[in-house]
């Protein structure tokens, strides 16, 4: 399929090379080609789109980013030029990349007002965001964007029609030594990831963000992180239980609903044929999206089982293209009516 666009796409600052060296070597079994290809905004990644079809690749900063920096002002200088960089690369190809803005969560009107930028000076599609926000002096705090004091950044994202992308990083701090130190392998991808934007999520769910905020949309990769596979038992316990003890006050709506209108999710890294007509019959074709996860997944990997997988050419269309045209109301780019 041509004209794919693809929305879990990573860089990384060329200064950083050193540390990106380093990081790679915790996960990748080929760390020079890793670097390679995350500090790349240019041949690499477009040869790979132009082999594998994708049309559109809208880019983000890759974890844990500016979100595992606990100290406000560095993290607010660093997303700042991270926004900078990016809507340069992102300018000399403007039919081929696009970009989410990187924000430093430690203010909400701070990471409101960097998205305003972005969006109008720049054209970003919208943000993402790794997770919680390291704080604290030692950088052992988390900061979650689920209560009451985040609703003016969510104000801001439903102002500017932009979503946003909500992805994940490390565990840190005594989290990590409490929880993931003695089970290190399981770190990443094989669970901390969707254990941490699952609680999110729900956590902005429960709390009632998308209630104050009917209009707001939130991504989340990797097929939902492991949401839709407990939808069933998630609203039965919402539905039966919790809202006779109080949840109805701060959930107004069923968390399939919650789906139906504000949540969407998208393939990154998860390239299962069974799992994804799992997540169609759950959540519907019309809430998921195409997404590789490059460099950390490749370009043919996704490619390859996305295009010759069995399911209708409308819903291939749906998936590989149009729910996302739609939602980032995106006009021509290469291959995107072929």
């Amino acid at each position: 399929m041509l004209g794919k666009i693809a929305l879990e796409e990573a860089f990384a600052l060329p200064r950083f090379q050193e540390k990106t060296r380093w990081w790679a070597g915790l996960f990748a079994t080929d760390v020079e080609k890793h670097v390679a290809e995350i500090t790349d905004v240019d041949s690499i990644r477009l040869n790979f789109a132009e082999k594998h079809g994708v049309g559109l690749q809208i880019l983000s900063y890759t974890a844990p980013g500016v979100q595992d920096i606990w100290d406000p002002v560095d993290a607010q200088k660093l997303a700042v030029e991270i926004n900078d960089y990016i809507a340069e690369k992102v300018k000399a190809h403007p039919d081929r990349f696009a970009a989410f803005a990187t924000l430093s969560m430690h203010d909400p009107q701070e990471a409101a007002d960097e998205l305003r930028r972005c969006v109008t000076q720049y054209g970003f599609l919208g943000a993402l965001v790794n997770d919680t926000q390291r704080a604290g002096s030692d950088g052992d705090d988390m900061i979650f964007y689920d209560n009451e004091k985040w609703d003016i950044f969510w104000q801001t994202c439903t102002e500017l029609d932009v979503p946003l992308y909500l992805h994940p990083r490390n565990p840190t701090g005594t989290i990590y030594d409490k929880l993931w130190a003695d089970r290190k392998w399981l770190v990443g991808p094989p669970l901390s990831f969707a254990h941490g934007v699952s609680l999110h999520t729900l956590g902005m769910v429960t709390n009632g963000v998308f209630d104050r905020h009917p209009k707001l949309q939130i991504i989340i990769g990797h097929l939902g992180e492991h949401i839709p596979f407990d939808m069933w038992r998630i609203n039965h316990w919402f539905e039966d239980r919790k809202k006779l003890l109080g949840l109805r006050e701060t959930c107004k709506k069923t968390i399939r609903q919650y789906f139906a209108e504000n949540i969407w999710i998208t393939t990154s890294g998860h390239f299962s044929t069974t799992t994804l007509n799992f997540c169609m019959a759950e959540v519907g074709a019309d809430r998921i999206l195409f997404s590789i996860d490059y460099p950390f997944e490749t370009f043919e990997d996704a490619c390859d089982w996305f295009d010759n997988m069995e399911i209708s050419d409308t819903d291939r269309l749906k998936i590989g293209r149009e729910n996302a045209k739609k939602l980032f109301k995106l006009g021509a780019y290469k291959d995107s009516t072929a």
